[in-house]
């Protein structure tokens, strides 16, 4: 399993971080709400889900090893990580999957196959998928299927996010926080890059397209809440 699990061996904090999403304003609700983006594209969601890696606190120690963790917008939205009393400054986390796990085929846990985020085809993961409909797609069935992977070289489409807090927080041991990150689509469709669904409505290979995509990844994310000593 890859998940991060405490060392009970040692006094720490538990840090629940939790994934909220939305798009126009709106929180997310997949097969039910309509969304539109910069472009005036009106679209509905049948699936979101991403891949988070090695999530930290910058500033304050973790003993923990590498984690993965896959978040779900129908379902699986958070996850905890346990770390040493400190402050700390900084949350970071990677988005996406480490060239190592990549590399070494299908595994168990939050990498099973069986989760729908592994290209059985390139021995590969998909780091950030997406689909759903717009009538403004120019794919089959109207349909919108943003599969977005790679970690080769110049196609490596993860990325590095740092989002820092409000202020310090000092963790305790025993203590609770929690940490509440927005995933704001709206910036994924028009930030770095525009992306289109009526030029761009899909895109399931690592390549070009993943790489411009990926590059709005760390305009979706900041940080919308923090919870001392949650119970």
């Amino acid at each position: 399993m890859l998940l991060t699990q405490p060392i009970w061996a040692q006094p720490t904090a538990e840090v629940t971080i939790r994934f909220v999403h939305r798009a126009g304003g709106k929180k997310i609700v997949l097969h039910d709400s309509a969304y539109s983006n910069a472009f005036g594209e009106a679209y509905q969601l049948t699936r979101l889900k991403y891949y988070i890696s090695n999530a930290r606190l910058a500033g304050a120690l973790q003993p923990v090893k590498k984690s993965v963790h896959l978040i779900d917008a129908a379902g699986e939205d958070s996850f905890s990580i346990w770390v040493k009393p400190g402050t700390a400054q900084q949350l970071e986390f990677k988005m996406g999957v480490d060239s190592l796990y990549n590399c070494s085929g299908a595994q168990d846990g939050e990498l099973d196959p069986l989760k729908g985020m592994f290209w059985s085809w390139n021995s590969g993961y998909i780091f950030f998928k997406l689909e759903g409909y717009s009538s403004s797609s120019t794919a089959d069935l109207q349909r919108i299927e943003h599969h977005v992977g790679g970690y080769l070289g110049s196609h490596d489409a993860s990325r590095i996010i740092r989002l820092t807090l409000p202020q310090p927080l000092k963790l305790k041991a025993g203590e609770k926080h929690l940490i509440e990150v927005t995933l704001d689509l709206d910036k994924y469709w028009n930030s770095s890059n525009k992306i289109s669904l009526k030029e761009d409505p899909v895109c399931t290979l690592p390549g070009p397209l993943a790489m411009k995509i990926a590059q709005n990844f760390k305009h979706m994310f900041s940080l919308t809440g923090v919870k001392l000593n949650e119970k």
